[in-house]
């Protein structure tokens, strides 16, 4: 009703799970990372708990679309089940022929029988149950006892839970402490905070084909974030509400007043605050710093999840340890507490000696002298700078990049970053490499970066080529439905190009710059350097 009255093409807060709307903040890109960890974890139980409507979804969506090729998936929507009726469901998921002999033993036999074959042919299995909170004890304790389906080297199956906050009290239980005890990760999603919630506000307006100024002010923005709480949910049912407000009394922006006026609407009484708790990130540090080996955190740019499913997966790249030894193998890296107690960071001295170390990963031979990034173009290579970047976007961008630390009053220190586990950075520097906490490293980083890429033929900034035009049209994920116009040209190729950059959370523009060929690279298989 409202959408052309504020300029835009279709409704921007519908609680339908549409993928092209999807966002993710980091504190959900944080709890993918503990999911895509579950896969490569080795067995045990993965958690993933938060408030109703914090987006556990979205983060178990994008987790979908990231779940390696070798990887069989089990997913469990409706966990109110006896132990039978789960193990059945869970045959089904797995697509296990139905036992001959009845009852536990024969489907436990049928599974392990599944897990054993799989595993000789190198496939991981994971189950998923959502609504984990749900779970009677008894079963809960029948999930355990799959944990026990093992090899001498590794369990063969990998659990993850995912519910409300109940979850964590349920299984702090004395009758269920061993498979606490086999809890590898665990994360608790909290509500966005104030900036953040703007930022997905801006996303789903922007998604929804906004060009001009947000039509919400500050305080508005204040306001809906107070009585939300932050949880995405909530924020869509307001703000849809508020702009129907808005438009009904012929106001171009929505304000506070308009937003409290919504709230007494939609939820008939201002809504209690989500119970705010202490986030439950238990962090081995064995497991940690295992995490830093095997998650590779593409996971900021994890975002051509929604709508994929006929896309491209992408193909495994060339690992940042071309760049570097690997975590493992530095001391300093051992664990969170042994980088926060390391004193100080030997980063490079020169320029040319961090342009040497940045270049180590992208050329067989890295040349000498300060960083030349025109020289670099006859090998299809393009320098990315930015003076004013975040995390968010260091881990969409997901390459090893080249920071300037700024250590108290002392000189400022260069640094690459090859890594983003949850948590932490790792930085490389003259003496290898060393762990920071991410607090630590947020309080010294400029927000600069210097990075590479891989360009497509005939690439050339501010001017579309037939050469790059046809790169990207192949390497895009194919339209969504049918479409009358050429898909590959002129106007179609720019609709394709919007696709894909709100699915991947872009600047929607339909422009085909640096950032979102540097995503279509990702999403293509193109081999590149990426973060661990």
């Amino acid at each position: 009703m409202y959408t052309a009255f504020f300029g835009l093409a279709q409704e921007p807060f519908s609680i339908a799970p549409d993928p092209r709307y999807l966002y993710m903040s980091e504190r959900h890109r944080e709890a993918l990372a503990h999911l895509l960890y579950g896969v490569k974890g080795g067995g045990g139980f993965v958690l993933l708990t938060g408030e109703i409507g914090a987006g556990k979804t979205t983060v178990c969506r994008a987790f979908l679309e990231q779940v390696p090729k070798r990887c069989n998936v089990a997913y469990v929507f409706n966990p109110r089940l006896s132990a039978g009726e789960l193990l059945q469901t869970v045959l089904e998921e797995f697509r296990i022929p139905m036992p001959e002999q009845p009852g536990l033993k024969g489907q436990v036999d049928a599974l392990n029988a599944f897990l054993l074959r799989t595993h000789a042919v190198g496939q991981n299995n994971v189950l998923i149950i959502d609504e984990a909170q749900s779970l009677a004890p008894e079963v809960l304790e029948q999930l355990r006892l799959l944990t026990n389906l093992e090899t001498a080297e590794r369990k063969l199956l990998q659990i993850i839970l995912i519910g409300q906050p109940e979850l964590r009290t349920l299984l702090a239980r004395p009758e269920l402490e061993q498979l606490a005890q086999r809890v590898i990760a665990r994360y608790h999603l909290e509500p966005l905070s104030l900036k953040e919630a703007a930022r997905y506000v801006r996303h789903r307006l922007t998604v929804a084909g906004l060009t001009g100024p947000l039509p919400f002010d500050k305080p508005a923005l204040q306001r809906l974030h107070a009585l939300t709480g932050g949880v995405p949910r909530r924020l869509n049912l307001l703000a849809d509400r508020a702009l129907l407000g808005a438009y009904a009394t012929g106001q171009a922006v929505v304000d506070a007043a308009v937003v409290d006026k919504a709230a007494a609407e939609v939820f008939d009484r201002p809504p209690a605050a989500p119970r705010r708790r202490r986030a439950d990130r238990w962090r081995p540090a064995v497991a940690w710093a295992a995490l830093a080996g095997v998650v590779g955190l593409g996971v900021g740019t994890v975002l051509g999840l929604g709508g994929a499913a006929g896309w491209r997966r992408a193909e495994p790249v060339a690992p940042a340890a071309a760049v570097a030894p690997r975590a493992a193998s530095t001391p300093a890296a051992a664990s969170p507490s042994a980088a926060s107690a390391t004193a100080g960071f030997n980063g490079f001295a020169a320029e040319d000696e961090a342009w040497r170390a940045l270049l180590a990963g992208w050329l067989p031979q890295a040349p000498e002298g300060s960083p030349d990034c025109a020289a670099l173009a006859g090998q299809a290579l393009q320098c990315f700078r930015r003076a004013d970047a975040d995390l968010a976007l260091l881990r969409r961008l997901s390459r090893p990049a080249l920071v300037t630390l700024q250590p108290g009053d002392g000189p400022p220190l260069r640094a690459l970053l090859v890594g983003l586990p949850p948590g932490q950075v790792l930085l490389q520097g003259r003496d290898g490499r060393q762990a920071w906490p991410l607090a630590r490293f947020e309080a010294q980083w400029r927000g600069d970066l210097l990075t590479l890429w891989k360009s497509p033929p005939g690439y050339a900034e501010g001017a579309l080529s037939t050469a790059w035009s046809r790169w990207v049209a192949d390497h895009l994920p194919p339209p969504a439905g049918g479409t009358s116009a050429p898909a590959d040209a002129g106007e179609g190729l720019k609709a394709r190009v919007r696709d894909f950059q709100a699915a991947q959370g872009l600047t929607v523009d339909g422009v085909a710059g640096p950032v979102t060929l540097m995503q279509l690279n990702r999403v293509a298989g193109v081999a590149e350097p990426r973060l661990d």
